[in-house]
């Protein structure tokens, strides 16, 4: 696929006294039983991070704060290609605690322990770089 072609994909690596949230992705859906750092679909015409916004609080009903962005990771599966963009994030002060709308299970986890879970390929690089920023 080309560089056009590839759909933008946001996700927020939320941390908390130091561990990250993730998500597991629901039966029925591409991909399930996977886990996966929380975001979506860019809409034409969006910006990244209002993406991300509107995406966590449709899935998770919580309100974040960017922290940090980081680069995209292009990644293609079968059925074609992806350009996932992460961005570090807390809860805003006000938000509600996240809740699973859209996935089966959501966790905090250690990044260290992210290796031992089943993840949507996609994020695999993330959580390389991720370590990588923490080592």
């Amino acid at each position: 696929m080309t560089e056009a072609s590839a759909v933008p994909v946001v996700c927020g690596l939320i941390f908390r006294r130091g561990r990250v949230l993730v998500a597991r992705r629901p039966e029925g859906k591409q991909l399930a039983g996977h886990w996966e750092f929380p975001g979506g679909k860019v809409e034409e015409g969006e910006d990244p991070t209002a993406a991300l916004k509107r995406e966590l609080m449709e899935e998770l009903g919580c309100q974040i704060v960017i922290t940090e962005s980081w680069p995209k990771f292009r990644h293609t599966y079968d059925w074609g290609s992806i350009d996932l963009i992460p961005f570090v994030c807390e809860l805003a002060a006000d938000s509600a605690e996240p809740v699973a709308h859209e996935h089966s299970a959501l966790d905090w986890v250690s990044p260290r322990k992210l290796g031992s879970l089943p993840l949507a390929p996609a994020d695999l690089p993330v959580v390389t770089y991720l370590l990588n920023q923490h080592d």
